[in-house]
């Protein structure tokens, strides 16, 4: 059988079953089934491979994120969070905008997810913004870009997507260490940009409160600031693994939401879990089939050719990482990032460690590389859904992105030039990396 033809077969059928509009799962899994039949490999070996890849204990803290997520969102924990960061900063100017930031960054330790921030935040930030007096397009260019913060503030469903593509014996607690400093980074920088770009153009400043109104907001909003510190500091701690900090973090929100805030009903709760249920069975079949599309690139020896291909451009690693992030923002034009992730970790994660690069830097620079992906046309979901929050046609929007893709481009080279800003924090903590 020649490889050559099966690795046609592998990617002319995805590609084929994608533009028909299959599902991202099925196209995976096919393509694999007809590879396979064509290389003769048995039809159980890929389904082993399927089993073992939603079995792994890497995946059992999804479960746990996507319901504590749910439950903060549905039970009125991010409305708090953002007046509790409208407390923080918003007596500045632009301080509406530098909420937006600050928010995002809180809700990325909720939701881990990019899409979810925008559709749930920018809901009720952007007509604010609008109605404050900020242009639309700057309302929306900050709210889609702080909303990437989420995919690297932990819990990332898109390092989880990583690790588990990866199949190296990688650890999700280090890799969501990884991701702390780096999403601080990210968020301080958006902010500063939003913050020079509202001086320049004297937007408002938000209305100022009273100290009795600021202390009642605080006092609210800590209760539900503890479930994200379960999360951050019991991982950091070593008290508890991502799996542990995932349930305890779902059950105290539940008790909070229920018990002490009393915006969880039992019909509201059963609501949260089919959510959760249907979010939770989407990615366990895109986890399964992308562990048997993964089994047949390794089988045809993917990696190595793609490794070989770009040796002989260049042995340099910079040049080789140049090329791989090119490469990256390209595809992260046309297709979606959780996709990307599935697809090219597998190819580029060999390659990058024939390069010699930390397995979980590289990881950072992948989902950092590819979360621009969320921002651009003609595919970018969070760009999309802010836009459609607006009532705004994308053409009249990307002027206003262009100062905040030159902001995330300069932290993404920050990234990837200072690997110890990703894994200074691993390590001060005693993880291996």
């Amino acid at each position: 059988m020649s490889p050559a033809i099966g690795i046609t077969i592998l990617f002319s059928s995805l590609i084929l079953l994608m533009v028909l509009r299959f599902p991202i799962s099925f196209a995976l899994g096919i393509s694999s089934l007809f590879t396979a039949l064509y290389l003769g490999i048995p039809f159980f070996n890929l389904f082993q491979k399927m089993a073992t890849g939603i079995t792994s204990f890497t995946f059992m803290c999804v479960p746990f994120f996507i319901i504590m997520a749910q439950i903060m969102t549905d039970g009125g924990i991010s409305d708090r969070l953002t007046r509790f960061c409208n407390v923080l900063v918003g007596r500045v100017r632009g301080g509406t905008a530098l909420v937006n930031c600050v928010v995002s960054m809180f809700f990325g330790g909720i939701s881990g997810s990019s899409i979810a921030d925008v559709s749930s935040i920018g809901s009720f930030l952007i007509p604010s913004m609008i109605k404050e007096g900020y242009d639309a397009d700057y309302s929306i260019a900050v709210t889609c870009t702080s909303s990437v913060e989420g995919i690297i503030i932990p819990p990332s469903q898109n390092m989880i997507f990583y690790i588990v593509a990866a199949g190296s014996g990688l650890s999700i607690s280090t890799m969501f260490m990884c991701g702390y400093l780096p999403g601080l980074l990210l968020t301080f920088a958006v902010c500063a940009c939003s913050f020079i770009i509202a001086v320049r153009k004297k937007y408002p400043i938000s209305d100022k409160k009273s100290w009795k109104e600021n202390i009642v907001i605080i006092r609210e909003a800590l209760l539900g600031l503890v479930t994200i510190l379960i999360v951050a500091v019991g991982i950091i701690a070593g008290v508890f693994t991502a799996t542990e900090a995932g349930a305890i973090a779902a059950v105290y929100a539940l008790i909070i939401t229920a018990f002490v805030y009393k915006t969880m009903t039992f019909k509201k709760f059963i609501g949260c879990l089919l959510k959760s249920l249907k979010t939770l069975g989407t990615i366990m079949a895109i986890i399964a089939t992308s562990s048997a599309f993964s089994y047949c690139l390794s089988y045809l020896k993917v990696p190595t050719l793609v490794a070989n291909g770009l040796m002989s451009i260049s042995t340099n690693p910079a040049v080789g990482m140049l090329f791989m992030i090119i490469m990256m923002i390209i595809l992260g034009c046309f297709m979606d990032m959780g996709i990307l992730l599935i697809l090219l970790t597998p190819i580029l994660y060999p390659v990058a460690m024939t390069f010699g690069f930390n397995p979980y830097h590289f990881g950072l620079i992948m989902v950092l590389t590819l979360g621009l992906g969320l921002l651009t046309p003609p595919v970018g979901t969070s760009l999309w859904a802010g836009c459609a929050i607006a009532n705004m046609p994308i053409e009249k929007v990307i002027k206003g992105f262009l100062p905040f893709y030159l902001t995330y481009l300069l932290v993404l080279v920050v990234i990837i030039c200072c690997p110890s800003i990703a894994l200074c924090l691993p390590r001060a903590l005693g993880y291996a990396v």
